[in-house]
């Protein structure tokens, strides 16, 4: 399958832009399971210094606005060839180190309402295990745009029981480190079926299971992840995979419109 992709960001600033720099995390992975054909990022407003791999081997593009500037546009688009592996993404490979994956960080500590999610779980097939773990956060914590906070932890979604596909994936990966098994942040694209325009990116999880690699589990929709869905940018939270990030000085009164069209080519 083919899916043409066209991610649009754009900021409006009451007052202008003194200095700024941005993280873009927009452009989609190659794998075994996933070909990016074309992709392109246009910049209306800024320009991109340089562009580099990190340690998860997330593709980074630079940006830097122009001084003065009291708008930006970031039109990241192309097209990416998929198939389905049924959510298995396959070997780890670095630099970051597999241990990593089974540390918590402020947003996934296993605090009194992980514990209890996990509790009385059976282990006997680790895969079967994260199933299960994946089918308790959906029925503990229903899915409800606008309800959550972009900062709460994985906690504070089980504390209220609604989230979003961030919140599912930050109870996840706490659910599992706390298992002992790594697990990772994955932020995307997903091709609906009822729609082609959305207004942000999805969320799911990836877990590293012995004789598999990696593999995927999308709680927000409890299925594996298919040939709909286009990996950009993994991490051990949503801090590592956010799609813009950076330091801005100056540009008060901030506005932002995103738009994304996922369709199959």
């Amino acid at each position: 399958m083919q899916l043409k992709i066209k991610h649009t960001t754009r900021y409006s600033f009451e007052e202008p832009v003194t200095y700024a720099l941005q993280q873009l995390r927009k452009t989609p992975k190659n794998s075994h399971q996933q070909h990016v054909l074309d992709w392109r990022t246009n910049i209306t407003g800024g320009r991109k210094e340089l562009s580099f791999e990190d340690h998860h081997h997330n593709v980074v593009e630079l940006i830097s606005i122009d001084r003065n500037a009291t708008a930006l546009e970031l039109v990241s688009e192309g097209t990416v060839e998929l198939t389905d592996t049924h959510g298995v993404v396959g070997r780890h490979r670095g630099p970051a180190p597999l241990w990593l994956y089974a540390k918590p960080t402020p947003r996934t500590e296993a605090r009194a309402g992980v514990r209890e999610l996990v509790h009385g779980l059976d282990t006997t097939s680790i895969l079967d295990m994260l199933h299960d773990i994946s089918v308790r956060i959906g029925e503990a914590i229903s899915y409800e745009v606008g309800t959550s906070q972009p900062n709460w932890t994985a906690e504070d979604a089980i504390e209220a029981g609604r989230g979003v596909c961030q919140d599912h994936a930050h109870v996840f990966i706490a659910c599992a480190r706390k298992m002992g098994i790594p697990a990772r942040y994955v932020s995307g694209y997903l091709m609906l079926n009822d729609r082609i325009a959305q207004e942000a990116m999805h969320a799911w999880v990836e877990a590293h299971v012995e004789g598999l690699g990696w593999v995927g589990f999308d709680v927000s929709n409890g299925i594996s992840p298919d040939a709909r869905y286009v990996r950009v940018a993994t991490g051990l939270d949503y801090s590592d995979a956010a799609p813009v990030s950076g330091t801005r000085i100056g540009g008060a009164g901030e506005l932002l419109e995103v738009q994304i069209d996922v369709a199959q080519q």
